[in-house]
């Protein structure tokens, strides 16, 4: 069965709620410098430009544009990114230490659902947006976009972002029909068309998924990666700490 499923968005046009968004300082200093740091984790014999590349790591970094895209009003290159291989910690210490302000493309372990240490805090994860095709007795691999615990309106807005491009193949939602997504008042009334913009750039999930999986866009050949019709699901879970 598919896995991907879009939680519903609730009342988050609602501009009474629009005042927690100032106490994300993660949020407010990305949209005050203009910028942010996306990281890619890139398979170890990977070669070429990750800007330009197709499959999983091209997809990751698709994401990140969406979030630009979300978080500037449609502009999807406010986004420096650094690469890390998928054989260490690298990735997950910089994102920790602030080097990083998202993380992409790598494995969801959960051992950094929680902190081990005063350098290794804990990560939150959005919903997944790619499942790898490893059977159950295997352990399926799942990738998100990852962020650090200690702001959780940071993560909720990653996570959003995320759905929104589930949401928008649930419903129907193409990149030229982008309007009809959901305004988003919640984390501040300057960025309510941040789900617009976010679909104005990458479109439905699958228009993301033909774009980077061209070959391998056929339902069977993609394994979980389709619309979930009422089976198990894996959700994220928020601001872990280790007890």
């Amino acid at each position: 069965t598919g896995m991907l499923y879009s939680i519903p968005f609730g009342n988050v046009d609602n501009d009474a709620d629009a005042e927690p968004a100032a106490r994300s300082g993660m949020l407010e200093r990305i949209k005050s410098e203009r910028l942010f740091t996306c990281g890619v984790v890139i398979p170890d014999d990977f070669e070429g430009d990750i800007t330009r590349s197709g499959n999983l790591v091209g997809m990751s970094v698709d994401y990140c544009r969406t979030l630009s895209a979300a978080m500037f009003i449609g502009d999807s290159e406010r986004v420096h990114f650094l690469n890390f291989t998928d054989t260490n910690n690298s990735s997950v210490v910089a994102l920790t230490d602030g080097t990083l302000d998202v993380l992409v493309g790598g494995r969801n372990q959960q051992e950094f659902d929680f902190g081990t240490s005063a350098s290794l805090r804990g990560l939150s994860f959005s919903t997944p947006y790619y499942y790898g095709n490893e059977s159950a007795s295997d352990g399926v691999g799942f990738y998100s976009m990852a962020t650090r615990e200690d702001d959780v309106m940071l993560a909720s807005f990653v996570n959003c972002v995320v759905m929104a491009t589930i949401h928008a193949q649930e419903n129907d939602i193409q990149k030229h029909k982008s309007r009809e997504m959901p305004l988003i008042s919640i984390f501040g009334s300057e960025i309510s068309w941040a789900l617009r913009n976010a679909i104005s750039y990458s479109g439905s999930y699958d228009e993301m998924y033909v774009k980077h999986f061209d070959s391998d866009a056929t339902e069977a050949g993609r394994g979980r990666n389709t619309l979930n019709d009422g089976g198990p699901l894996m959700l994220p879970f928020l601001n872990l700490s280790k007890l």
